[in-house]
């Protein structure tokens, strides 16, 4: 209960600070909504010159896109503003403060600096989902709609299990924001479902930088693409990962020597 308190608490300062620069939040919006249209427009392009992707049609990749946006905008709105300052914490000393306060210290960089204004790339993202759908005709059974939930969950722990786990890289190396670079052209592959990429490359997608399980699997629950394979391949993926991630960081703060050191 404690935790949900905070959880509550870190959201009210960020809507707080947002609404004090009003047009920055409806740029922001704009922005999104420029983004989000391009992003149409490019895989309209593809589908001018073929009738699927992958096995997958234009609505159902629609899908896809959806997903995608909506967890970009996780990654704008939680995992960036937090858990990217983890190199500056370092830098700063301002973590031995962290590490000083009545609270796990994980729980504190991932979520306490959250930003408002990327909640329109989530909606809209979610939104793009449902009128996909809506075009499908897909019928939103009970069935459906739990497969989508939980690999979307799944796909939302992974996500946050990568950038932990890249990100505390930093008490060791000093420039780890490459790693963040990397990260970013590698998660434009999950705009396309995993199928197009071929041979060792869809492997490596799919087990290594697993982008089959952030934005594929969700949207191959929703549209009953999703099989039993995939379903455990998400839920291992995703549990390994957070595990890795909260060892990775217990082990960093165990040969972290302060900034004062």
């Amino acid at each position: 209960m404690k935790y949900l308190r905070l959880m509550k608490e870190f959201l009210r300062a960020a809507v707080v600070e947002e609404m004090e620069y009003r047009s920055n939040f409806f740029a922001n919006v704009l922005s999104t909504v420029s983004g989000l249209f391009v992003s149409l427009l490019t895989l309209q392009v593809f589908f001018n010159q073929t009738q699927a992707i992958g096995g997958w049609s234009f609505e159902q990749v629609l899908v896809l896109l959806g997903i995608f946006n909506a967890l970009d905008g996780v990654v704008k709105m939680v995992l960036r503003p937090n858990i990217g300052r983890i190199v500056q914490h370092i830098r700063k000393g301002t973590l031995d403060l962290i590490l000083t306060k009545p609270v796990d210290s994980q729980f504190y960089v991932s979520f306490r600096h959250i930003l408002f204004w990327p909640i329109t790339d989530v909606l809209m993202g979610l939104g793009l989902v449902v009128y996909a759908a809506v075009k499908m005709n897909l019928a939103f059974t009970a069935s459906h709609l739990l497969w989508f939930a939980l690999m979307f969950l799944a796909a939302l722990v992974t996500l946050y299990g990568i950038w932990m786990v890249l990100m505390t890289m930093s008490f060791w190396f000093v420039k780890v924001e490459n790693l963040t670079f990397l990260f970013t052209s590698l998660f434009e592959t999950a705009r396309f479902p995993v199928q197009v990429y071929k041979g060792i490359l869809r492997a490596l997608l799919t087990y290594v930088f697993p982008v089959a399980v952030l934005t594929t699997f969700p949207a191959a629950g929703l549209i009953g693409k999703l099989t039993w394979t995939d379903a455990v391949i998400s839920f291992i993926i995703a549990i390994v990962i957070v595990f890795v991630a909260r060892w990775f960081w217990k082990q960093a703060l165990r040969n972290y020597t302060s900034a004062s050191s």
